[in-house]
This record gives C-alpha cells, structure tokens and sequence, in this order.
C-alpha cells in the first residue's frame, strides 16, 4: 500500500506544472484526499482536498482560483494543477489518503518556481 507522487517540479513564474499522485494497494476513490505543502523552516500547511463523496473540493485561501485538484477514478490516481505560481508556492508538495484509521503519505515533490 502507497503513494507515489510524480511531476517535473519546476515551473516558471506565470506557467502551470501538475503534480500527480498514483495510490497503489488501495481505491483511492474510497479516501478523502488532500494535498499538503511544506516550505523550508515552515510547518507543513493543508493546500487542497477531495472528498470521496461527490468529488466536493476545498482549497486554502491563497491557492483558490488557481490550483485544481483532480481525480482519475480508471488510473487511481489524484492530481494538482498548479497555475500561475505565487512567490509562496515553491515547497516540497504531499498527497495524503485519508479513510478513518487509515492514512498514506506520499513520498512528497520539490516545487520551484524559477525562470
């Protein structure tokens, strides 16, 4: 049972970059699903979620409106679109699958936003 998460980590100020998340062992349909970010000296922050139910999503304040969590149901995998990258943004990226007792962390993805 895992995550394991893929994506070229670097982006351009103003482009886009999608990170992915491949669940293997589990459905991941099944799970609340959530990205987190992690930037050097910070604490690890909650940036977007995907319930199983419905496919409602929620995301925090500073990415809404231009990060886009995602779901392949046939590949079992989630995803996060990053668009038009913010100064913020640049961290090491988690995927996490939650169902009651049980949760899964991806191995985590460096984003950096450079030209």
């Amino acid at each position: 049972v895992e995550l394991v998460e893929s994506g070229v980590g670097l982006v351009q100020p103003g482009g886009s970059l999608r990170l992915s998340c491949a669940a293997s062992g589990f459905t991941l349909s099944r799970y609340v699903m959530r990205w987190y970010r992690q930037a050097p000296g910070k604490e690890r922050e909650w940036v977007a979620t995907m319930m199983s139910i419905g496919g409602v999503t929620d995301y925090t304040d500073s990415v809404e409106s231009r990060f886009t969590i995602s779901r392949d149901t046939a590949k079992n995998t989630v995803s996060l679109q990053l668009n038009s990258p913010k100064p913020e943004d640049p961290a090491v990226y988690y995927c996490n699958a939650r169902r009651g007792y049980n949760e899964y962390w991806g191995q985590g993805t460096q984003v950096t936003v450079s030209s």
